[in-house]
C-alpha cells in the first residue's frame, strides 16, 4: 500500500522534466520536417538549373547532403519520443514485469552510455573544424562548423530524450516497453 502512495509524488516530480523535454524533442521533429521539405525545394532548383538553363549547380548537392544530415541526427530524439526506433519487442512482451522492467534499465542506460559517446565525440569533431576554419574542399567551399553542429545538438538532445524515457520509466509515467502490469 505504500509503494502506490509514494509513487504520485514521484511521478509528478519527474512530470515537468519529462514534459519539457518531449517539447523540445517535437521541436526538433519540426525542424528534421523543415530540414527535408527545405532540401526537396533546393533539389527542385537544382535540377531547374541543370536540365532548363543548361548551367551547372554548385553548392546545391552538399546543402541536401547537410541538410539531410540535419534533419536525421536532429530529428532523433522526436523519433525516440515517438518510440519509432527499429524496436524488437517480442522478448520483453513475454518476460515477466520485474524483468521487463530491469531489461528497459539496462536498454535504455546502454543506450544512453553510446548516444552520451557519440554526442560527446560529435562535440569534440565540431570544436576542431570551428578552431580550424575547416572548410569543404568543393567550389562552394562552406565553414564545416555549421553543418557539423547538427551532430552534437542532435546526439545531445537525443541524451536529454534518453534521460526523460528512464525518468519517465523510474516515476511510472511510462510502463516498460509500454505495457501495464495488469
Amino acid at each position: 500500500m505504500s509503494g502506490s502512495h509514494s509513487a504520485a509524488p514521484a511521478a509528478s516530480r519527474g512530470a515537468g522534466f519529462v514534459r519539457s523535454v518531449r517539447a523540445i524533442s517535437t521541436v526538433c521533429g519540426w525542424f528534421a520536417a523543415a530540414c527535408t521539405v527545405i532540401a526537396l525545394f533546393v533539389t527542385c532548383h537544382m535540377i531547374f538549373v541543370r536540365a532548363v538553363l543548361g548551367q551547372s549547380t554548385i553548392w546545391q548537392t552538399e546543402a541536401v547532403i547537410y541538410l539531410m544530415i540535419a534533419a536525421t541526427v536532429v530529428g532523433l530524439p522526436y523519433v525516440q519520443k515517438l518510440r519509432g526506433h527499429v524496436n524488437v519487442d517480442l522478448i520483453p512482451l513475454m518476460l515477466p514485469p520485474r524483468v521487463r522492467r530491469v531489461l528497459a534499465y539496462v536498454t535504455l542506460s546502454a543506450t544512453l552510455v553510446v548516444i552520451a559517446l557519440l554526442a560527446w565525440h560529435s562535440g569534440h569533431i565540431w570544436l576542431e573544424a570551428f578552431d580550424r576554419g575547416w572548410k569543404s574542399s568543393t567550389v562552394w567551399a562552406p565553414p564545416l562548423w555549421v553543418p557539423y553542429l547538427a551532430l552534437p545538438i542532435g546526439f545531445g538532445l537525443f541524451v536529454l530524450q534518453v534521460l526523460a524515457d528512464l525518468v519517465a520509466l523510474a516515476t511510472g509515467i511510462d510502463a516498460p516497453f509500454g505495457v501495464r502490469e495488469a
